[in-house]
């Protein structure tokens, strides 16, 4: 099989689009996800991977909390805003309409429904590392997510 193949294969995985949210006060930041799928009933899971490297997935590596904001169909301003990434210690909420959750982690106002989420172990997947995480509160709308089905499976 060539490696044109399986590219064109896996650019056909659909994928939601997720900005998670992570830290606190003046340390919160977010980033744009799009590898995130549910992956249990009993408790509530989601996987979500991150590239490593990423110093968020240093956070979620020592099991700190973090928000899945669901991106809805349309809404291309958090695209634009969260696709650029953030340095350590860069303002990642400005202009964005934010709340706290329970944890402190901040909320995205406007998306169309959000998941609060505790990590509970992870694996390293080749570039990635795939973080497994229980879903401890959530909200949501009943407004279609957005779906991002990518040309070629072999990046971003």
């Amino acid at each position: 099989m060539s490696t044109d193949s399986i590219a064109l294969a896996l650019g056909r995985v659909p994928s939601g689009i997720f900005i998670l949210t992570a830290g606190t006060g003046d340390r919160a930041t977010g980033m744009l996800a799009s590898w995130v799928m549910q992956a249990g009933f009993e408790p509530p899971m989601v996987s979500v991977a991150v590239k490593q490297g990423r110093y968020v997935g240093d956070w979620l590596t020592a099991g700190e909390p973090f928000v899945l904001n669901v991106v809805g169909e349309g809404q291309f301003e958090f695209l634009k805003h969260f696709g650029k990434g953030f340095e350590p210690g860069e303002p990642a909420f400005t202009d964005m309409d934010v709340r706290p959750c329970g944890r402190g982690v901040p909320i995205l106002a406007g998306a169309i429904a959000h998941l609060e989420c505790e990590p509970v172990s992870h694996v390293d997947s080749g570039d990635h590392r795939i973080f497994l995480a229980r879903v401890v509160r959530a909200s949501g709308s009943d407004a279609a997510p957005m779906v991002h089905i990518r040309k070629n499976g072999l990046g971003y």
